[in-house]
């Protein structure tokens, strides 16, 4: 499996515990990030197109709020799958460099 970026892999994050409509995955998804990473909603709605197609997430229905539409969506099991893989490679790869950096440390002295 391709390594996902990083806010894919921050999009099926926000949407792993509960469905979203598009503005609050873009707020958990600044959260999640620190504000490191910021949607725009053009942006964020492509990935989800994308990810729909892909079979990572699903529509989960829609309201109107205000007078504007909102699309509510949902993480898929075939996403959560991905989600879970790509978190234990990065798990394994974080682990690997801090290994290589506590040797590094350990030579230095």
């Amino acid at each position: 499996m391709t390594p996902m970026r990083e806010p894919t892999f921050l999009i099926l994050t926000a949407l792993a515990v509960r469905p979203m409509h598009g503005y609050a995955v873009i707020q958990e998804v600044s959260e999640l990030s620190g504000g490191r990473v910021v949607l725009p909603a053009g942006t964020l709605y492509a990935a989800l197109d994308r990810l729909t197609a892909e079979g990572l997430v699903a529509p989960e229905g829609s309201e109107v709020v205000d007078g504007r539409h909102r699309r509510y969506y949902r993480l898929t099991e075939n996403g959560a799958a991905a989600l879970a893989a790509d978190a234990e490679r990065q798990r394994r790869n974080a682990a690997a460099a801090a290994k290589r950096l506590r040797l590094r440390a350990a030579e230095a002295r």
